[in-house]
């Protein structure tokens, strides 16, 4: 182990409350030793604009807290997750330069590893790409993923049916390496020692708060953020224009769906990404679950917030320390 810092990385589904554990992580060890710095691990955080739909905390709810990999691109932008990787790292780099410790924050669990882990991705090919994807638009998606489940069943029980992108990128990477896709996933080793935590609640009121979320952005504004991101190219946007709640706005304000409608439509499909999310996360043997113990609400009762803050300072202690500590 290196004489700084050990990282962190909080990840978890979404809703859990990563980015308010995240602050009091960072408050809580930046008060006993080195300021803490948070590299942003949620994809769709990478959009400027991109606010209400995406939870993203305001620069004045921050604590003074730098944060990086935030509003880093455009709507129109493609999202990758190998650029990601390379600024990623170098942000993290640079902050343990500075003799501050790294604090990876996000749901997006293909992100966090790229940051993590050994992960090296295979290139594209723009002609293949295309093949492929006019193939999805003549033949139906749901014909490119039984081609997948014949030639990568791993690879398929992973991707929604319905992510015309992923299964597409999942088809590109055998016909180029003729390996299958599930094979670019290393084994769950930290290139740096990492501390995972996770917060997992009763499932039941994780479900109500994604639906109280779902609610809240429509009701902040939301429909307002989508026109003006609209006016900026968010329907064409590859990977921005697909992200959960900003599908939905779009269809509100094409006339396709009621508000009611999208609030709804919202809440069931990020119900869906959060268990996507757990059976991501539980596979991985490094991640140290923190229990919360929630009223009826969702809401964390009281006293929850300063055991598990304390629980996961200890953990960080035992690590800076050099002992063994989380499983």
């Amino acid at each position: 182990m290196s004489g700084g810092p050990v990282r962190l990385a909080v990840v978890g589904p979404t809703a859990t409350g990563k980015s308010e554990l995240a602050l009091d992580l960072a408050d809580a060890l930046g008060a006993a030793g080195p300021s803490c710095e948070v590299v942003n691990a949620d994809a769709s955080q990478l959009y400027r604009g991109m606010d209400i739909g995406t939870a993203k905390l305001p620069v004045a709810e921050r604590r003074g807290h730098p944060h990086h990999q935030i509003d880093v691109l455009e709507v129109v932008e493609e999202a990758s997750v190998a650029a990601y990787q390379r600024r990623a790292r170098q942000d993290l780099a640079d902050i343990e330069d500075r003799g501050n410790r790294g604090l990876i924050v996000g749901g997006s669990g293909l992100y966090v590893r790229a940051v993590t882990d050994a992960l090296d991705f295979p290139g594209t090919d723009p002609r293949l790409r295309e093949e492929l994807e006019e193939r999805a638009r003549s033949e139906g998606t749901a014909r490119l993923v039984a081609e997948l489940e014949g030639l990568d069943p791993a690879a398929a029980a992973r991707i929604e049916p319905g992510d015309t992108r992923r299964v597409v990128r999942a088809l590109e990477v055998i016909r180029l390496t003729g390996r299958p896709f599930s094979a670019s996933l290393p084994r769950y080793a930290d290139l740096v020692p990492t501390v995972h935590l996770a917060l997992r609640t009763d499932r039941q009121a994780l479900n109500h708060r994604i639906e109280v979320r779902a609610a809240s952005m429509f009701a902040s504004g939301l429909l307002a953020e989508v026109e003006a991101l609209a006016a900026r190219g968010l329907r064409e946007g590859p990977t921005a224009s697909r992200a959960i709640g900003y599908v939905q706005a779009l269809s509100v304000l094409d006339g396709l769906m009621t508000t009611e409608e999208a609030v709804d439509s919202t809440a069931a499909a990020t119900r869906r990404l959060a268990s996507r999310q757990l059976k991501w996360f539980r596979r991985d043997p490094r991640v140290h679950w923190l229990d919360v113990e929630v009223d009826a609400s969702g809401q964390w009762l009281a006293g929850e917030r300063e055991r598990v803050v304390g629980e996961a300072v200890g953990l960080v202690a035992r690590w800076d320390e050099g002992r063994d500590g989380v499983a």
